[in-house]
């Protein structure tokens, strides 16, 4: 009896947490699946069936947006990790200044991904920005960085890594810090270079590291909205919608039932994006 009442009195520690996250989570995902087949309001519901995803994907942007949301997540993805490590290396260094600057590279971190948006939007103007205004001092014209439909993308892309790019860099600092200091010295005794050190040692240790930026990164970058909606607003055309941006729309539009079809099938491709790799990147961990 007195066990039983120990296992029931530790288990009732978790029931606030699990409300909590039956309320916030769990019962509005069920209702998303629920209100995706209907067509409804605040105030009203009709049960419609799959209408709302066979409108969806005839969309006329919605293959865009497929295809734009696949690059953007890439492209951040992968420069998140390089830049992340980069700097995780560098900061785990002997420099003196090295607490100084991990706390300016993760600043950006810190800051509302609006304003952000607002801000860069502004610095990149084609014929005001400061970007454009500082490369026109040393001679260089400078392009249209959001109107451009060439670059337009990826421009966002770039301010999206220069934001969330400290973020990875703490996690390769705390899994490069984490690398016992023996096989530093055995390297060194070896008579390994920086280079034989990075390549041997830091690499392929700090690949814990390195699973959890790409999925992080991945799965933010497929999800990703208010940047480029404060930045670009999805223009010019569709060259840098997004599908949330596109389900954004949709909501505006007062297509409520589509919207929410629209997030249900964004989860579902997150979802069959990002387990597969989370599976393959954990059984690498395991290989190595």
């Amino acid at each position: 009896m007195t066990k039983v009442f120990r296992r029931t009195y530790s288990y009732a520690f978790l029931i606030p947490a699990a409300v909590i996250y039956l309320l916030i989570f769990i019962l509005p995902t069920v209702m998303s699946f629920f209100f995706s087949l209907t067509r409804w309001n605040l105030t009203d519901w009709e049960f419609i069936g799959m209408d709302n995803f066979r409108m969806f994907f005839q969309e006329a942007s919605l293959m865009i947006g497929f295809k734009n949301t696949l690059i953007y997540a890439a492209v951040t993805c992968v420069l998140k990790v390089i830049f992340g490590l980069l700097l995780g290396v560098f900061l785990t260094s002997k420099i003196r200044t090295k607490g100084y600057l991990r706390s300016v590279v993760f600043f950006p971190t810190l800051l509302s991904t609006i304003a952000v948006g607002i801000t860069f939007s502004m610095m990149m103007h084609p014929s005001q920005g400061l970007i454009n205004t500082a490369l026109a001092a040393i001679g260089i014209s400078g392009p249209d960085w959001l109107g451009d439909t060439r670059i337009a993308l990826l421009s966002v892309a770039l301010v999206d890594v220069w934001k969330g790019v400290g973020f990875a860099t703490v996690i390769y600092i705390a899994g490069i810090m984490s690398i016992p200091q023996d096989y530093y010295e055995a390297i060194q005794i070896d008579g390994g270079g920086a280079f034989r050190k990075f390549w041997n040692i830091i690499l392929p240790l700090s690949r814990p590291a390195t699973n959890s930026v790409i999925i992080l990164a991945f799965i933010g970058g497929l999800r990703s909205f208010d940047l480029v909606w404060a930045m670009t607003k999805g223009g010019p055309g569709f060259t840098t919608d997004l599908i949330a941006s596109i389900i954004y729309k949709q909501y505006q539009g007062g297509y409520y039932g589509l919207a929410t079809a629209g997030n249900v099938i964004l989860f579902i491709v997150v979802t069959a994006l990002a387990l597969p790799l989370y599976t393959y990147l954990n059984r690498r961990e395991v290989d190595l």
